[in-house]
């Protein structure tokens, strides 16, 4: 195991730069999330990670040796792929084991470790199969038990979920933490799915257009964002975030109304804004409450799952959403009043988009 550090990394294709200046600390052990919209450059900063991506500028160390112009088999990592990238004529064992064979590993070595990570995968019944003969889990932790093996200092996983089904998605995420907890290794993941970052990380990196929005743990990032693109992409369904003003109104500055289509809404303590000052209000939609007063919306649609009642609805022109975990008889075109829980209230500047 060893600590990953990622210190001021930039990436250029030419002259468009895709990195800019990203610098992050992974401790020892460490489960971390890097988790942003297609595009935002997780990946290609996971592969520079590798080694698979050249970097234009900055350092790059695992452990205490910097690997900036290490080749990836010198890196001591393992990385499990999208596309789990097995060999279709090997059988499974074969698949685990090809790494250590490559290094001439001793093969009675090479047989324990595989018969190690079959039993932690629970894999011992298909070592003699071929991938063609796996379900997509399966194969999924044939990937990771080839990583495994190898018994490298981080494991990279590179969105090793996203070609599964729902539910398969939920238990693998599920193994994949277990995983982590047994044996402990620095682990890097990459995803574009926020409910991934939340129930995996021991921290999560959120970025955007190739810069760093926000690290920390999963409840800080989503009881504090630092911004409102942070804001908008923890937390499923998102924030809902309107633009307002605030109003004083003989209060001190840290207890402001907000002023939203008219209606005064109590933003709550801790926000040190001016009397007139424009800014985005958030709320998430499971702190929206039904009232006799507050915020008039119409609803546009209604999603129940069971447990609880996903409520679309428009404010004025805004777009809001509201969930309730107890029922209600909802119809399209009911005209309702939302109430915030003031403590739970965000506010953002709308300008710089940074957290007031």
């Amino acid at each position: 195991m060893a600590q990953v550090t990622v210190r001021n990394v930039r990436k250029a294709f030419e002259a468009f730069e895709v990195i800019h200046g990203v610098s992050i600390d992974i401790a020892d052990g460490e489960f971390v999330v890097l988790v942003g919209p297609s595009g935002c450059g997780k990946s290609t900063l996971l592969r520079m990670i590798a080694g698979l991506e050249s970097i234009t500028g900055g350092v790059i160390a695992i452990g205490d040796r910097i690997v900036n112009h290490l080749p990836p088999a010198e890196r001591d990592i393992a990385m499990v792929f999208q596309n789990y990238a097995l060999y279709p004529h090997k059988t499974v064992a074969q698949n685990m084991a090809f790494a250590l064979k490559l290094r001439k590993t001793d093969p009675k070595l090479i047989a324990e470790r595989v018969d190690r990570a079959a039993n932690i995968l629970g894999l011992q019944p298909y070592l003699k199969r071929y991938p063609r003969q796996l379900s997509g889990g399966q194969r999924q932790r044939v990937a990771m038990g080839r990583a495994i093996v190898r018994d490298p200092q981080v494991f990279l996983f590179d969105e090793p979920l996203s070609n599964l089904d729902a539910k398969l998605r939920v238990q693998m995420r599920t193994e994949i933490k277990e995983l982590h907890q047994r044996l402990k290794t620095t682990t890097i993941y990459v995803t574009h799915d926020q409910v991934e970052a939340m129930t995996m990380a021991d921290k999560i990196v959120v970025m955007q257009d190739g810069r760093v929005e926000q690290i920390g743990p999963p409840l800080e990032l989503f009881d504090r964002p630092a911004n409102s693109f942070v804001a908008g992409f923890i937390g499923s369904p998102a924030m809902n975030i309107v633009e307002g003003k605030a109003r004083i109104n003989g209060k001190s500055r840290d207890h402001a109304q907000i002023e939203i289509h008219g209606v005064s809404l109590d933003a709550g303590p801790g926000h040190n804004v001016g009397d007139d000052q424009p800014v985005l209000f958030g709320i998430r939609p499971e702190h929206l409450e039904l009232a006799e007063e507050g915020l008039p919306a119409r609803i546009s649609v209604v999603e129940p799952t069971g447990s609880e009642t996903l409520v679309f609805l428009k404010a004025g022109e805004t777009d809001m959403v509201a969930l309730f975990r107890e029922r209600h008889d909802f119809r399209p075109g009911d005209h309702v009043h939302l109430k915030p829980r003031a403590e739970s209230v965000h506010l953002f500047d709308p300008h710089t988009r940074v957290r007031l």
